[in-house]
């Protein structure tokens, strides 16, 4: 017994010594620096070296880090009431940001169900489209439709309609039947001869043809990225592309659900992506810049016709989480939101977004490696390939990717490299979506420190 104890007193003073680690990291193979600070668009380690966050995070933190004004409020509301389930109460907060987002809103979008993150607003916004065909006679549409190349999040309902094939290929048996169709890709899918308007249309007419191919009668949503983000960088569809999509929803009784989660929120220069294309969703997910880190929120919006089915037919959507409508998180959001509109921060976006993109097409637009330089607003993504003129994507055992986020960040820049960009297996990209209070002179500070990374990695 005193043995067992003497090597119990052992383990924990070598414990202690190496300070043994028990959070549960995404890679245990890696190890990270310790942030302790962080202020405007900087993040600071233990060590003291500084790092722009060129990034966000994965595009959360658009009002950079240490804003006093959403600090206070967080603060303010911590003092009055910091959470009250939503089965017992509601809240001032929940309600004022209802009613400014719903204020902005685009389209017949009417409610909001506050949730903590993207993937609960995606789960939220798959549930609600199932209980509406329903409580509406429809029982039998239950398909959704969403691209190949997709993410919509990494709850499981997220994760079957993503088109993303490496995220998908471990659970696959145990997620919900999903089909996918081509994304509007058009560096990688416009044929010669094809202008943009005419692929836009061909790829969106392949929505038609699946839901024939399915049964009208079974198809409930499709879901898309106005501006797909992770999987493939910063791909805007091309004009009129949307337009086509909702006419065939509309054409079809197919709801359009669009995931706004990491474009949405002024990202790509309007508050939501989607006023860029024309139209309005019947449902829409936001989340990330909704709290701009400073609490976890995101949100499902629905428009009327969505919210009455339910409230005039069983009065219950059959969903919810602990956290939903959370006070604190959505003080947080109506802080957030009013630096983004009222003080302008949206538009600042977007002047500075054309600045990062004269940027980069200056520095990497002739660069033997870049094969395309796109974007909007402050969400900007650049394609490396091996060859520029044949498209050929690097070797994906190089782990292209993997050396240039090393890179950046060995330079002091944190930005969000993927591989998969094509297929889910070739194809490297760059994404870029900095806090939307950089300057002129950050601008140049990304630059340099990612011709820093390519020159290395490559």
């Amino acid at each position: 017994m005193f043995g067992l104890l003497l090597l119990r007193e052992d383990f924990a003073s070598t414990s202690r010594k190496t300070k043994v680690s028990h959070v549960f990291p995404r890679h245990s193979k890696s190890k990270l620096p310790t942030v302790v600070d962080g202020q405007g668009c900087c993040l600071i380690d233990r060590s003291g070296k500084s790092y722009f966050d060129g990034s966000g995070g994965a595009a959360v933190s658009c009002l950079g880090h240490g804003d006093q004004e959403v600090i206070a409020a967080a603060k303010a509301q911590l003092d009055r009431i910091a959470f009250a389930h939503t089965s017992f109460f509601t809240s001032d907060p929940a309600e004022q940001l209802a009613d400014r987002l719903i204020d902005l809103a685009p389209g017949e979008l009417d409610r909001v169900y506050f949730v903590s993150g993207g993937s609960e607003a995606m789960e939220a916004a798959l549930k609600l489209a199932r209980q509406f065909f329903v409580e509406t006679g429809q029982p039998q549409r239950s398909r959704v439709i969403a691209r190949r190349q997709s993410y919509h999040g990494n709850t499981l309902g997220a994760l079957a309609i993503g088109g993303n094939a490496w995220r998908r290929e471990p659970f696959k048996p145990i997620l919900i039947d999903s089909t996918h169709i081509a994304p509007c890709y058009e560096y990688r899918g416009c044929e010669d001869g094809e202008s943009s308007f005419d692929y836009g249309q061909r790829v969106a007419n392949e929505l038609e043809t699946e839901i024939l191919r399915l049964g009208p009668e079974t198809v409930m949503a499709f879901v898309a990225e106005p501006v797909v983000g992770a999987t493939m960088g910063a791909v805007p569809a091309v004009e009129g592309y949307f337009r086509r999509i909702r006419e065939i929803c509309d054409q079809y009784g197919v709801l359009l659900i669009l995931d706004e989660v990491m474009c949405g929120m002024g990202r790509t220069g309007t508050l939501f992506a989607c006023e860029q294309d024309g139209i309005a969703p019947d449902i829409m997910t936001i989340a990330k810049g909704l709290g701009a880190g400073y609490q976890p929120i995101g949100a499902m919006l629905c428009t009327s016709a969505i919210y009455d089915a339910i409230a005039s037919g069983s009065g219950f959507f059959q969903h919810g989480h602990t956290y939903i409508g959370h006070a604190t998180a959505a003080a947080v959001g109506n802080a957030v939101l009013s630096r983004l509109v009222d003080d302008g921060l949206v538009s600042a976006c977007a002047v500075m977004g054309e600045k990062l993109q004269a940027a980069l097409e200056d520095r990497f637009g002739q660069h033997p490696h870049v094969g395309d330089i796109r974007g909007r607003g402050l969400f900007r993504g650049l394609e490396l390939v091996a060859d520029r003129e044949t498209k050929a994507p690097f070797d994906p055992a190089l782990r292209l990717n993997a050396k240039v986020k090393a890179a950046a960040f060995d330079a002091g820049l944190a930005c969000y490299p993927m591989g998969g960009t094509i297929d889910g297996v070739k194809g490297d990209h760059v994404l870029l979506a900095p806090p939307f209070i950089m300057t002129d002179e950050q601008v140049t500070e990304v630059v340099d420190k990612l011709e820093i990374a390519l020159n290395k990695a490559i």
